[in-house]
């Protein structure tokens, strides 16, 4: 072959082969933007942004990949479409509910609170961002040491002039993004008691009916049979034992309507400064107990008699609760404040049921409970100005806590 052709053949291939190239690093130059903006999308889903498509421009495996891109990013926003929605749904929700819910992080600051909870927690201010101490602080006595319990309680607190709220506390603890959160709420519940007193006093009715039924039905038939004795003089050693019957239903029907009259006859509190070792010296001479911690010397104010109800009841409850007698104890504080007498015990403490409906007039969890303790024990303080919180203990129990006004 001519040296010529040689020469003309090889510019040939080089050029063949310089073009090759160009081709490759453009199409190469063409696949390195899809794949940078196939990865610069993913690194926007990382941020949470599911707005960048892309436009498809090929149709080999990278425009197939590109392709995926934009249907994962279009299920993304669809789907973060949707849990925003079922975000301010819920939002909106809690905003208008009647309780105020309250949603603390790991460090007890609040991220979350709704306008009832800014009401009773925050005098109507905005929370967020703020530690939850301080709220505890600002709240009202009873309602305050509630809140540093950490555990569930019901306590009432002054409320309308002349009138008092009941509030329900729940608190719990949970995880949330791996993070320990606690969300607490606080329920006014002085309607739902209304309506339960209710309906407890159309039950309340009832049992009295029933009771008054069957003791004066045999009263009668017992008096019935008397008077066939006092005519027939041979059966006259038959009424001894009848007027013994009807002297042991009367002795029943007495009995059982004292308690409820016991109740509603409450007098008004006789207030005088009282000794709290005297008193609770004279308290346990009818109930052995523990004390926890010293007496105070300063004097209190309040009717050491129905004062001594109060704690009786409260004992009473503590040893049937099912825990150790040995771990029944009363402390008793005296404070520029007020008074605080505390029963505490390690029994079974009180199911959300159970607590919703305590203080109610003649409501018992216990077979044959009159249901007269608690409200009684309320009743009292509330005369007295003050107010009785219950609340479950951590590791099991519970806590009554009466507190009293100085004067």
């Amino acid at each position: 072959m001519p040296p010529a052709t040689w020469a003309v053949l090889s510019l040939g291939i080089l050029a063949g082969v310089l073009a090759a190239l160009g081709l490759q690093r453009l199409l190469s130059a063409r696949a390195r933007r899809s794949l940078q903006s196939v990865k610069d999308g993913i690194r926007s889903f990382r941020d949470g942004d599911f707005s960048l498509r892309l436009a498809v421009t090929r149709h080999d495996e990278i425009g197939e990949l590109v392709g995926l891109y934009n249907e994962l990013a279009d299920a993304l926003r669809s789907e973060r479409h949707e849990i925003v929605q079922r975000e301010l749904l819920l939002e909106s929700m809690l905003q208008s509910a009647p309780m105020a819910v309250l949603l603390l992080n790991a460090k007890h600051r609040v991220v979350f609170a709704n306008r009832a909870a800014r009401q009773i927690l925050g005098g109507g201010r905005s929370v967020l961002g703020r530690p939850f101490v301080e709220l505890e602080q600002a709240a009202p006595d009873g309602l305050r040491e509630a809140l540093a319990s950490g555990t569930d309680a019901l306590l009432t607190l002054p409320g309308p002039p002349g009138g008092e709220e009941t509030l329900r506390l729940t608190q719990r603890t949970f995880t949330l993004n791996t993070q320990s959160h606690t969300l607490l709420t606080v329920e006014r519940i002085g309607g739902e008691l209304r309506r339960q007193e209710a309906d407890v006093w159309k039950k309340t009715i009832r049992v009295i009916n029933h009771e008054l039924n069957n003791s004066l039905a045999p009263v009668s038939s017992l008096v019935h049979s008397a008077r066939h004795v006092l005519d027939s003089k041979e059966h006259g050693h038959r009424l001894p034992g009848i007027l013994e019957s009807i002297d042991e239903r009367v002795r029943h029907l007495n009995a059982f309507l004292e308690g409820y009259a016991r109740f509603a006859r409450l007098p008004r509190p006789t207030k005088a400064r009282v000794s709290p070792a005297s008193f609770i010296e004279g308290v346990r001479r009818v109930c052995d107990f523990r004390i926890d911690g010293d007496l105070p010397r300063a004097e209190t104010f309040f009717d050491e008699i129905q004062m001594q109800q109060v704690l009786l009841n409260l004992l009473k409850n503590a040893y049937e609760a099912g825990g150790p007698p040995e771990a029944v104890t009363v402390s008793v504080a005296v404070a520029p404040g007020g008074a605080v007498l505390s029963v505490l015990d390690r029994g079974t403490g009180m199911t959300e049921d159970v607590m919703r409906q305590a203080l109610l007039p003649f409501y018992s969890s216990k077979p044959a409970g009159a249901g007269l303790g608690l409200a009684l024990c309320r009743e009292i303080l509330e005369a007295h100005g003050g107010r009785l919180l219950l609340q479950n203990r951590e590791g099991g129990g519970l806590a009554a806590t009466c507190w009293l006004p100085p004067e």
